[in-house]
């Protein structure tokens, strides 16, 4: 049955709720989300489950929904494509380290590899795979692409320090013999960052300003 004034209340609402979600990074219980909209929690909760089904939020551990990579993906119509950026950028990155570089995004509970930049030599080397799903409270990717955002409640204590310094090292923190280093990509749609792992420890401070460089050739891209 057609709605009063031709147009659809649930849509409506769903998009309210999107809007809502945007405004809070940190995440929004349903409970809090039902208050902001003033809508039945039911109700609230029956379009957080379809927004999260169809991608445009995400929902973490602790029952906190945020914007889902499907409102970025939108979004990112109208601007440079992270990802498409970042690509040439992290070959680049590989090349001078020799190691692994990647992108990581922050999806729900856990950092996503979404583009991934092996070195053009052979030899042993730690390799993530797309779609690898790591913790986003150790290991270099997760802690920095939290620190790509602003502060959210019970992030680790040392994340704070990321945002200040603008990068983060690891050891064996997700992988036996691993270091990382990363550095977060501020500014886009999505919580991201620059990831590099390796067997070498002297990388861990002779990649840090290679690390931070490509962060800023990558954020040039949205001035440009």
């Amino acid at each position: 049955m057609p709605e009063p004034g031709g147009g659809s209340q649930t849509l409506e609402r769903g998009l309210a709720l999107l809007v809502e979600l945007g405004r809070h990074p940190q995440g929004l219980t349903t409970t809090d989300a039902a208050v902001a909209c003033r809508l039945h929690r039911s109700i609230t909760h029956r379009l957080l489950v379809s927004l999260q089904r169809t991608g445009f939020a995400a929902r973490d551990a602790e029952g906190r929904y945020t914007v889902g990579p499907a409102a970025a993906d939108l979004a990112d119509h109208g601007r440079p494509r992270l990802r498409d950026v970042a690509e040439p950028v992290l070959h680049r990155l590989a090349a001078v380290l020799d190691a692994t570089a990647s992108l990581v995004e922050v999806v729900g509970d856990a950092v996503v590899t979404t583009v991934v930049a092996e070195p053009p030599t052979d030899g042993p080397r730690f390799s993530y795979r797309l779609g690898n799903r790591d913790p986003l409270d150790r290991g270099a990717g997760g802690l920095a692409g939290l620190a790509s955002g602003p502060a959210r409640p019970g992030e680790p204590d040392r994340v704070a320090g990321i945002r200040e310094v603008g990068h983060v090292t690891t050891y064996a923190e997700l992988n036996p013999g691993a270091y990382g280093v990363a550095a977060p990509l501020p500014g886009w749609q999505v919580l991201a960052a620059v990831n590099v792992v390796t067997s070498r420890k002297e990388l861990v401070t002779t990649a840090v300003e290679p690390v931070l460089r490509a962060v800023r050739d990558i954020t040039a891209a949205l001035d440009g």
